[in-house]
């Protein structure tokens, strides 16, 4: 199952760097074209070559935008069959649909902590009553311990003095 797996990543890469390819190669034949266009007519401006790679990279994309697609879709199918066809029949991979029906996976870790609440009905007849866990869990609300009195700046203390 590695190996079909691996097999299929590799198909990825190459789905990749075909789509790439054309757009990066016509990129940079454009870049060396109008760099010894430069050379010969002696204009170093780095901005001139900007315009015609990004016209010729998006020509690339609308001309070979249908197969892109076609390569995108044929390694999505692909996929989608390895991982329903292949990883499904494979023993090692895929759980019983009856695993947990004979197994407790968490047993050791779970405590059963809500043992001792009441039950939904309970609650529901009892509004008032807030069912806890433990004892010690219920907070207690005090009221909060007022600010102090921020204290008057110089033009009130001078206006409370009458000065």
């Amino acid at each position: 199952m590695i190996e079909v797996m691996t097999e299929y990543l590799a198909k990825g890469f190459m789905t990749m760097l075909s789509i790439s390819m054309p757009c990066v190669l016509t990129a940079a034949s454009i870049g060396l074209v109008v760099g010894i266009i430069q050379a010969v007519t002696q204009v170093q401006e780095q901005t001139i070559a900007a315009a015609p790679k990004i016209f010729a990279v998006f020509l690339v994309i609308i001309i070979g935008g249908l197969g892109f697609i076609k390569l995108l879709t044929n390694l999505f199918t692909d996929g989608m069959a390895l991982a329903f066809n292949g990883v499904s029949k494979a023993d090692t991979f895929v759980l019983p649909a009856d695993y947990y029906k004979y197994t407790k996976p968490f047993e050791g870790e779970m405590k059963d902590s809500f043992r001792n609440q009441p039950t939904l009905n309970e609650v529901m007849k009892n509004p008032g009553k807030v069912p806890y866990i433990d004892k010690n869990q219920k907070i207690k609300y005090d009221p909060a311990p007022r600010a102090p009195m921020p204290k008057a700046n110089f033009v009130e203390t001078n206006k409370i003095l009458g000065r």
